[in-house]
């Protein structure tokens, strides 16, 4: 399954990338509030890396780092969530799942559930060692994958079909 699309990489310059980062981000605040609601839900479902995801992939590393880099701090700002301990892993993580979500969309220039699988997967390693190497605890760094294989689950594709969705524009 693949689907083949637009995908963009905006310049900092351009007011487009301000406008996409914005409509994100408010994405990345009111789906963790959502799903904040469900007992562990932050943890098991992973809400603020899915907009982070889409915006990269579709819209290019600007949009997706502005994106990775705000939601978290905006969401701990206004809700105190995420917690001051996880916010510097959640930030790498979501800088790395940008970058990576960006990267792949560039060379393959489309969308298939192997592409996001790899993303996925990427980010989430590599980002498990930052976070080991952050904390020095490996039970806590692999977290996300002991609680958050639903949440990786809906990234991949909640990811697919909402690009698949979005492919003409």
């Amino acid at each position: 399954m693949e689907t083949n699309a637009r995908f963009y990489s905006l310049s900092f310059g351009n007011i487009k990338t301000y406008l996409f980062a914005f409509l994100f981000i408010a994405g990345n605040i009111l789906l963790p509030q959502l799903c904040h609601l469900i007992p562990a839900g932050g943890p098991t479902l992973l809400p603020i890396y899915f907009f982070t995801l889409i915006a990269a992939y579709k819209y290019g590393f600007r949009v997706g780092l502005l994106t990775a880099l705000l939601s978290p701090v905006i969401n701990h700002l206004l809700f105190g969530m995420p917690a001051t301990s996880v916010l510097l892993p959640i930030l790498i993580k979501s800088t790395l799942l940008a970058g990576a979500a960006a990267m792949t969309a560039h060379y393959t220039q489309k969308a298939t559930i192997a592409t996001l699988l790899i993303v996925v997967l990427a980010y989430q390693f590599i980002g498990t060692g930052f976070e080991w190497a952050l904390c020095g605890d490996f039970y806590l760094a692999i977290q996300d994958f002991r609680m958050g294989i639903p949440g990786m689950l809906i990234q991949w594709w909640g990811g697919f079909l909402l690009l698949k969705a979005l492919r003409n524009l």
